[in-house]
């Protein structure tokens, strides 16, 4: 039994999308089950490489097969999807999920500038888009589509933001390398605050020369202002 239909029947039978993790997890336990078989065994730590080889050649193989559904990889994780020219009869037949308001032109623009520029503060976003984007930023943090991923190493530390898996399967993106080409928007020149000159240990932004020459300077002002200590003859 190849690795392929392996694949195969346990998307067929998933009521989720699934990650190749979450797959080999399964081939792990599968292969010290009390009935494993020789080929359950062998599989117990098949590769990632492989795994996705074998994924891909089977999303190709239902693509040729022109068949009402095919196999996607989005935001990381596979699923057998219907064909979007069968969706008139399917949502008779399942119904429609409430889906969330549309975003809008100023949502996209910034979420656009977040997916290109990552990660970035929202001062960044502001200077390319020219407006303040507080209320748009506070929309996508609540959507799910955007999240803080960390702080800048500048004065004040501000938030960084970034896409999440969510904006990935919202646009149906395998992954970031799957955006369109904006060479543009990647070019946009941006000012960026100066790091904070700090001596103290993993916080240093500053080069060792620059902050020894910063305490030279201190040193020359302190002997500079220093009052005369010499007794003057009565």
């Amino acid at each position: 039994m190849e690795l392929k239909s392996i694949l195969e029947s346990l998307l067929f039978s998933a009521q989720k999308p699934v990650s190749v993790k979450e797959l080999r997890d399964i081939f792990a336990a599968a292969a010290i089950a009390e009935d494993a078989d020789e080929t359950a065994k062998s599989l117990k730590k098949v590769k990632d490489d492989d795994m996705t080889a074998a994924l891909e050649e089977l999303a190709r193989e239902h693509e040729t097969a022109a068949r009402s559904y095919r196999l996607a990889c989005v935001a990381g994780a596979w699923q057998f999807v219907s064909q979007p020219e069968f969706s008139p009869w399917l949502r008779v037949l399942v119904g429609e999920k409430i889906r969330p308001s549309r975003l809008s032109q100023a949502a996209l623009e910034t979420l656009a500038i977040i997916a290109y520029r990552q990660p970035v503060t929202r001062a960044e976003v502001e200077q390319v888009r020219g407006v303040n984007v507080d209320g748009t930023m506070q929309t996508l943090l609540e959507r799910g589509l955007v999240e803080q991923s960390g702080r800048a190493e500048v004065v004040g530390r501000p938030a960084l933001y970034s896409s999440t898996p969510l904006f990935l399967e919202y646009f149906g993106l395998r992954g970031l390398d799957d955006l369109p080409a904006a060479d543009e928007l990647r070019r946009i020149k941006i000012e960026r605050p100066i790091a904070p000159v700090t001596a103290d240990a993993g916080l240093a932004t500053a080069p060792p020369e620059q902050l020894q020459l910063n305490e030279e300077v201190k040193m020359k002002n302190e002997e500079t202002t220093a009052p005369d200590s010499t007794e003057t003859p009565s």
